[in-house]
């Protein structure tokens, strides 16, 4: 793979080559077809049953993150519904490339879990704080030291216990369960860290089956509509053990009282496959839609290794093909294209076609494999959006943009999120009802949105 996803980071302030934009693009593309998908699939399933081996899922713990507490509550059902041979592995999360917010991260993944569970039918408290560095010690110490058997009942147990502050219980737990001492409880999570990083992943919450990531209960989907493919369910007709809530708009529709804002930049995959949805969603209910754009990660000087790149883009790609979105034709759009866009931002807005602009972008990038570093790329986006290319190209390349992004930006950090598409929610006096990351937020936000108009005709 190329120096681009090698290290995109070194990508911020210049353009890649012409060949190596096309060449990259190219690859990205046929990797991300749902063609390419399936036989990447058909591979490893292939590989699995000459060796005549059982399907094998292991999965990821990391004891003081959020997620892994909503993906412990479904380990239980997986062996219960699926002919899987599950292992189970402690990890730590190194502070490297691969996460580059490692202090926002926690934080977030105990309040977007706490959002996210009672939708799930998954359990985790409200307002819950981070635990105490000794407890979780402690748990870690519990979980090194039990069976893989064990292990689905004893980690929900455990984290019941960490996550509610309950020390007499963590305490009775360790008990009835022993303890491993410190020294092999630290070889037990360096072992489990170890093995993730050699099957190519760094987070917590992570299931790993037939070469592909699943992460926590937001994927188990993913994993259980490919486990159902080829025939690990016990039994049939039965529903998935955690499905992803559909996207509803439902039947109440705001004044433009409730605010949404939706953060979104040019370069990501997940803005790709959600900003129409996201847009419709607000024209749809009636609230009041902000669309605040930032510059991609990479271009504000946030590393991304090219392992992470890889992961990033096959899950977006596994999750178009899911929506039923023909996405994946790729031309990479970093560099100048996004600069030139952006720059047209302000002035298409002006014309009430700002939202337009940006999604003929992302189409153009992302479902066309349009070459938007030159202007007949542009002027393809441009026109596509209505608006003239003659005037567009007079005005192109200009830096007033500049500072309402970094301002954008500041929001997104302010509100516990430093990632794309982001959303937040306010309120009629403008206090925010919710703000979360991730395309796979946007159902929670339709139903918040319904939520609150239901409770304004009590």
């Amino acid at each position: 793979m190329t120096q681009q996803f090698e290290d995109q980071g070194g990508m911020a302030s210049s353009n890649p080559p012409a060949l190596v934009r096309w060449f990259t693009s190219k690859v990205m593309s046929r990797l991300l077809s749902p063609a390419g998908v399936e036989r990447r699939r058909t591979q490893a399933e292939r590989k699995r049953r000459r060796a005549g081996a059982a399907h094998r899922v292991e999965y990821f713990h990391q004891v003081e993150d959020g997620y892994s507490h909503l993906a412990a509550q479904l380990l239980r059902s997986l062996l219960d519904e699926y002919d899987v041979e599950l292992v189970c592995h402690l990890v730590t999360v190194a502070r490297d490339r691969n996460l580059p917010e490692p202090d926002l991260l926690l934080p977030l993944s105990r309040y977007d879990s706490a959002k996210v569970a009672p939708h799930y039918g998954l359990y985790f408290p409200q307002n819950a704080a981070a635990p105490d560095p000794e407890e979780v010690k402690l748990a870690e110490r519990i979980l090194a030291g039990i069976s893989q058997h064990a292990f689905p009942d004893v980690a929900v147990a455990v984290g019941d216990a960490l996550w509610t502050g309950n020390s007499a219980a963590l305490a009775s737990l360790a008990q009835r369960h022993g303890t491993c001492d410190p020294a092999a409880t630290a070889a037990k999570i360096a072992n489990g860290t170890a093995r993730r990083s050699k099957l190519g992943h760094y987070s917590g919450a992570m299931f790993h089956y037939g070469d592909e990531w699943y992460w926590g209960a937001d994927r188990f989907y993913h994993l259980e509509r490919r486990l159902i493919g080829y025939g690990a369910r016990k039994g049939g007709g039965r529903d998935l053990i955690c499905p992803r809530p559909a996207i509803e708009a439902g039947l109440l529709k705001d004044d433009g009282s409730l605010t949404f804002e939706i953060y979104v930049s040019l370069r990501s995959p997940y803005t790709s496959i959600i900003f129409d949805e996201a847009v419709q969603l607000a024209e749809a209910t009636g609230v009041k839609m902000v669309m605040r754009p930032v510059l991609p990660m990479v271009m504000r000087g946030v590393p991304a290794t090219r392992r992470k790149g890889m992961y990033i883009f096959s899950d977006a790609a596994r999750e178009a093909i899911a929506m039923g979105l023909d996405w994946g034709n790729v031309y990479d759009p970093i560099g100048e294209p996004t600069r030139k866009c952006y720059s047209l931002y302000p002035w298409a807005r002006e014309r009430g076609r700002g939202n337009e602009l940006l999604g003929s972008f992302l189409r153009a990038a992302f479902f066309e494999g349009v070459n938007t570093n030159n202007d007949r790329g542009m002027r393809i986006v441009v026109e596509k959006a209505g608006l003239p290319w003659p005037e567009a190209k007079a005005i192109m390349g200009n830096c007033d943009w500049e500072d309402e992004l970094e301002v954008n930006r500041l929001a997104m950090y302010d509100f516990g999120s430093w990632g794309v598409p982001s959303f937040r929610l306010l309120d009629a006096e403008g206090n925010q009802v919710l703000g979360l990351w991730g395309q796979d937020r946007l159902w929670l936000f339709a139903r918040e949105i319904q939520r609150i108009l239901r409770e304004a005709r009590v």
